[in-house]
């Protein structure tokens, strides 16, 4: 491994009238929060219906995984598709850039589970 001492500056920037100070902090925004990387894991195999979604989040509230999905939605991690059929059908898909998320994810979640193993928690504890 090789190790520097040269310093990486993170530059700050604005976006959408939002101060950010890292690249990391813009990431987070992105995909962060409690429900986004859960549904790009779900989404990462096959598109869902919004219904299987609810269904599979059991603790959201309408309002909430309606609000996260509009936001990966406008920010392109997520793809909408309206069927116009009766009763009209939406399913939701991950996009490329969705799929750039899932190595982070798999990253966060592996050391999850390794953090978790080192404290004594076992899935499902709680």
């Amino acid at each position: 491994m090789l190790v520097t001492n040269i310093f990486v500056s993170m530059p700050d920037f604005l976006k959408d009238q939002k101060r950010y100070y890292t690249p990391v902090e813009y990431v987070l925004d992105k995909i962060g929060g409690l429900y986004k990387m859960p549904l790009l894991w779900r989404l990462k195999d096959k598109s869902w219906r919004y219904s299987e979604l609810k269904t599979s989040l059991q603790r959201t509230s309408d309002r909430m995984l309606s609000k996260t999905l509009k936001e990966l939605v406008a920010d392109g991690f997520v793809k909408k598709q309206v069927f116009a059929e009766v009763p009209v059908r939406t399913e939701y898909s991950i996009t490329e850039r969705g799929l750039g998320s899932i190595a982070i994810i798999t990253t966060l979640r592996d050391y999850g589970f390794q953090l978790m193993e080192e404290d004594g928690i076992r899935e499902g504890d709680g």
